[in-house]
């Protein structure tokens, strides 16, 4: 427990002893409702494992997983397999988090899905395209120029990237930078979509992708440990939600013990607020994707992406509902 209090099937509000940071003394009032759990399973039984991002697809939502070239595609109540990076093996070095982030976005034909990697390795900086019909297709490019831009534009050497969310709105994709301490803090970087979508269709240089806004964020910490970005959403009115994770490791990668999961509300890059994220079976649980199913008077109902402590077991998806109107807490 992070100071909070905090049960199964109910709300869970951050008491401010357990997460430190500076709020500009602001009062909590972000809380957050676990209302329901599912084992990710494809439809002849088989776990959907290690899902590192989450993404809206036609009418369903797009699981990536992160040891294989394929994603779990939940739709009409079935959970699909879809092949979303044909030919793209598992780096030499065994690092996790090919795909790092996704987004759903206007195609020519239709609602689609952007999908990037971590950038963490050579074999991590390319990018897809998933495009929704009767037969989904998809599109790989590779991306090198623009994730070599990107980490000029934050100031990080090339082998610390790890970007973990894209928020995306409008015409505007918000690249989050995982942090690990002082020394590596959680950032964004602002991206032209329509120019990342040329360079990855090869139609533009990735270099020249039109990169502005950079933020940095300060999210605290928990028990000593910082909180490291994991995703990202947009919501209405430019602000975002960030997921994150205290994660006793020097090399954000290989994982390591969690000491705290969070949603952090933003904007710009002011931290407008800190919730603890509700543990599942009693542990604290790593958030690999977030979207949003529902807007709601006083927040959102939120569909959140978490791996199973077994390596071998599923994936779970969670319902969360996220309540941020000061009046109601």
């Amino acid at each position: 427990m992070l100071g909070g209090e905090c049960y199964s099937g109910g709300w869970c509000q951050l008491w401010r002893g357990g997460i430190s940071q500076a709020l500009g003394g602001q009062d909590a009032y972000m809380r957050l409702h676990l209302e329901h759990e599912r084992v990710l399973t494809f439809n002849d039984g088989s776990p959907v494992r290690h899902a590192s991002a989450l993404a809206p697809l036609g009418s369903g939502w797009l699981v990536v997983q992160d040891d294989a070239t394929s994603a779990a595609w939940l739709v009409d109540g079935r959970v699909q397999l879809l092949q979303v990076l044909p030919g793209m093996d598992r780096p030499a070095d065994g690092a996790s988090a090919q795909i790092g982030a996704a987004c759903g976005l206007p195609l020519g034909d239709g609602p689609g899905a952007l999908l990037l990697g971590s950038g963490s390795s050579s074999g991590q900086r390319r990018g897809g395209l998933v495009h929704t019909g009767a037969e989904p297709a998809v599109e790989v490019g590779e991306l090198g120029g623009l994730y070599d831009a990107v980490a000029r534009a934050l100031e990080l050497p090339e082998a610390t990237l790890d970007l973990q969310g894209i928020a995306r709105n409008g015409g505007v994709l918000r690249w989050f930078q995982r942090g690990i301490g002082a020394q590596l803090p959680n950032s964004s970087v602002d991206v032209d979509m329509a120019g990342l979508v040329e360079a990855l269709r090869g139609r533009g240089n990735p270099a020249d992708v039109e990169l502005r806004s950079v933020r940095r964020y300060d999210l605290g910490e928990v028990g000593g440990v910082a909180l490291g970005a994991t995703d990202a959403v947009a919501l209405p009115g430019g602000r975002v939600l960030l997921s994150a994770v205290a994660e006793v490791t020097r090399n954000a990668q290989h994982g390591g013990p969690l000491a705290g999961a969070v949603l952090a509300l933003l904007d710009g890059d002011s931290v407008i607020d800190v919730a603890e994220l509700p543990r599942v079976s009693g542990a604290v649980r790593k958030l690999e994707g977030l979207g949003v199913l529902e807007l709601l008077p006083d927040g959102a109902r939120l569909l959140a992406i978490v791996d199973a402590v077994d390596p071998l077991a599923a994936s779970l998806a969670l319902t969360l509902r996220a309540c941020w109107d000061r009046a109601s807490s």
